[in-house]
């Protein structure tokens, strides 16, 4: 008798992607106290120094071992609750109250951090290299508008390899199985470390009528998209922040977050109560994973059918992060397109903001300044 399909689960690799990762709202970190990050299978601290900046150094004091988010700030350091060693933003020990002497070894690890977008941004690299140019996080002027709401951010962790959340990007299949959300077009691009996800559709959970949608994954973990939908006789636009921090090699943080542009002719109330509103339905949408998460398998191996969408692409596309540099294939930053539903005209071809997103269904076009 012939066997049926094998599911195939190799271990997972004990590395965490090279990337910027999105540790939430940047103002939750500048509250002047030190902040515990529980990431890369470690312990961080973040805090903010007085110069203005936040910092994130290593938790655990080289010195005998202890927290250092359990301490407070003093300046630009964070001082160790255990015998008060003074530990400056640049990682160096510059105080010791009970000995002149500092010794020269006394540095811990730095992490490289960026603010962009009002989030909080820290980069790894398993290989310790600073992020190259071209991985910088785009501006998104939109967060800077009183034309759009503040951030609506929920925090959640799963209890899963966080490789599950990306194969989402492709997988065209469960829109409509898990959130009701039929395609009538489904396109994927994959391009250096940027790859995109265009869709023309609808969602019961958040529209009476139709849905666009241009997201992208800059790097592994920084996913942003542009929605337009139609709902109750208004367009409402808005832009999902959807990134995550590995906890561990079987648990990831995730920060999603929802900015909604004010509908004109509304009041500052029905516009809070509308952004409000739609934020918890863009939650619950995405609460409909976690289900699933909670409960399938890790299969390296998945039996595909031919309109499944570019699963197997798209994890060769992220597999470049957990990469070292000068072992990357030559074709890494080729660009790639797969379209898997055509019920429609294929729109404009490109990663969120780099054109008019959505331009050929609505005339609300929104642009970023990537050059800033």
């Amino acid at each position: 008798m012939a066997l049926g399909h094998k599911i195939e689960t190799q271990a997972i690799p004990e590395r965490y992607a090279r990337g910027w990762h999105c540790l939430g709202l940047a103002e939750d970190y500048k509250d002047g106290k030190p902040h515990k990050l529980d990431v890369f299978g470690t312990k961080l601290v973040a805090f903010q120094g007085e110069d203005g900046n936040v910092h994130i150094l290593d938790a655990y004091c080289i010195h005998m071992g202890a927290d250092l988010s359990m301490g407070e700030v003093q300046g630009n350091s964070v001082v160790c609750p255990f015998h008060h060693w003074s530990w400056g933003a640049d990682g160096k020990c510059n105080s010791i109250p009970y000995c002149k002497r500092i010794p020269p070894r006394a540095k811990t690890k730095t992490w490289q951090t960026r603010e962009q977008n009002l989030l909080l941004f820290v980069y790894n690299d398993p290989e310790g290299n600073p992020p190259p140019p071209e991985v910088e996080i785009p501006r998104i002027d939109a967060c800077f508008s009183d034309e759009w709401t503040d951030w609506s951010v929920k925090y959640w962790l799963f209890n899963t390899n966080c490789r599950e959340l990306v194969d989402n990007l492709a997988d065209e299949g469960h829109f409509n199985a898990v959130h009701h959300a039929p395609n009538d077009y489904f396109a994927n691009i994959f391009e250096g470390h940027k790859a995109s996800q265009i869709t023309i559709g609808g969602s019961e959970t958040l529209t009476e009528g139709g849905l666009s949608t241009y997201n992208t994954y800059f790097g592994p973990a920084y996913h942003i998209t542009h929605m337009i939908a139609e709902q109750g006789g208004m367009t409402i636009e808005s832009i999902l922040l959807n990134s995550h921090v590995p906890r561990d090699l079987n648990s990831f943080h995730q920060r999603f977050g929802v900015i909604v542009k004010r509908v004109p002719g509304m009041s500052d109330a029905e516009n809070e109560a509308l952004a409000e509103a739609y934020s918890q339905a863009v939650f619950d949408a995405f609460a409909q994973d976690q289900v699933i998460w909670d409960n399938k398998v890790r299969i390296d191996n998945p039996m595909l059918c031919e309109n499944d969408g570019p699963i197997y692409q798209l994890r060769k596309w992220y597999s470049q992060f957990y990469t070292d540099v000068a072992d990357l294939p030559a074709d890494v930053g080729e660009r790639k397109i797969f379209e898997t539903v055509t019920k429609v005209a294929s729109p404009a071809m490109h990663h969120v903001f780099e054109q008019d997103d959505c331009a050929d269904q609505y005339s609300t076009p929104l642009h970023a300044d990537r050059t800033a």
